[in-house]
């Protein structure tokens, strides 16, 4: 309905209407997160899991219809039959823009746990919505420089110790455990800079996904690999909220993790680190093929 407005007026409504449905949602995810504080006999915990996991994918759900509302995207994605909600998924992807965070929860919801993404731990401090990744139980990570590692020794290992953390609540309830491996949004500044062996991806970090094996490898049924493409070109979440992006494209591929990789010690195994990175190199060696055999069948498709 909306889709027939002018770009600007699309893009105030969807930021109000994302604003309400934040604001509406927050409370009772407050309320049953002080609950969860006060009552911490396992039983209950597991039920108010249970019910701030299903406020955030109301939210989730809202955010999606005024997604439609603004602009119906064209949707191509692929691999969604294999996924499931009855069993805990280690998910990774490429990443471009915020708008990739709301293009997965908009696919992903009701399809797979509710995704808890590794944040930086500044993000806690951003109004409301900080708080509520905080009641959702999503791991902050604070990294250090190695500079400052060999002044303060004593943080190392501490990304492992809130990894395993985090890990050991989400052994109560199916959870997707979501870490963008690049770490960052990719820019061609920090390509550049990085001089990463691919065209389209950042170099992946592998620390983040071997610390969740090392705490919870057993229980995940696999690994969720999706390769995300924005035909028009990288966009912003303006774009997004302005009803100006038509097409998305998803490929999604659910593998098992290799038994050697699960319940290993990222940290102390140096040759199971290596094998590990290669690993990690491989899939991105393939992530980066996929996403130049998208972009030549987008251009042959615009030829026609």
């Amino acid at each position: 309905m909306l889709h027939t407005f002018p770009p600007l007026l699309r893009g105030i409504i969807a930021s109000c209407l994302l604003a309400l449905n934040t604001l509406f949602w927050c409370w009772p995810l407050f309320a049953l997160a002080l609950l969860k504080v006060i009552l911490p006999f396992a039983p209950i915990q597991r039920a108010l899991r249970f019910a701030m996991h299903w406020i955030a994918e109301s939210w989730i759900a809202v955010n999606s219809f005024w997604m439609r509302l603004v602009q119906p995207i064209e949707w191509d994605v692929q691999g969604l039959e294999k996924l499931d909600l009855t069993h805990s998924w280690l998910v990774t992807s490429n990443h471009q823009s915020w708008v990739d965070i709301l293009a997965l929860q908009y696919q992903f919801n009701r399809r797979l746990p509710f995704l808890k993404f590794f944040l930086k731990k500044e993000l806690i401090w951003v109004p409301v919505i900080g708080l509520c990744w905080w009641a959702l139980e999503f791991p902050f990570m604070k990294r250090y420089s190695k500079a400052y590692l060999a002044k303060h020794p004593e943080k190392q290992g501490q990304d492992l110790a809130t990894t395993r953390k985090a890990c050991e609540r989400y052994k109560t309830n199916p959870v997707s455990v979501f870490n963008f491996l690049e770490g960052t949004r990719f820019t061609q500044e920090k390509h550049d800079q990085q001089n990463a062996p691919f065209k389209y991806l950042l170099k992946p970090k592998a620390g983040g996904i071997a610390f969740v094996l090392d705490a919870m490898g057993e229980q995940l049924q696999g690994l969720v690999n999706v390769t995300l493409y924005y035909p028009q070109g990288k966009p912003g979440l303006w774009d997004l909220l302005s009803g100006q992006i038509k097409r998305i494209v998803m490929r999604i591929d659910s593998t098992p993790i290799p038994e050697q990789f699960i319940g290993q010690s990222y940290d102390q195994n140096l040759t199971y680190r290596a094998e590990f990175q290669n690993w990690v190199n491989q899939l991105w060696q393939e992530k980066d093929q996929q996403l130049a055999q998208l972009e030549r069948a987008e251009q042959a498709h615009r030829h026609q």
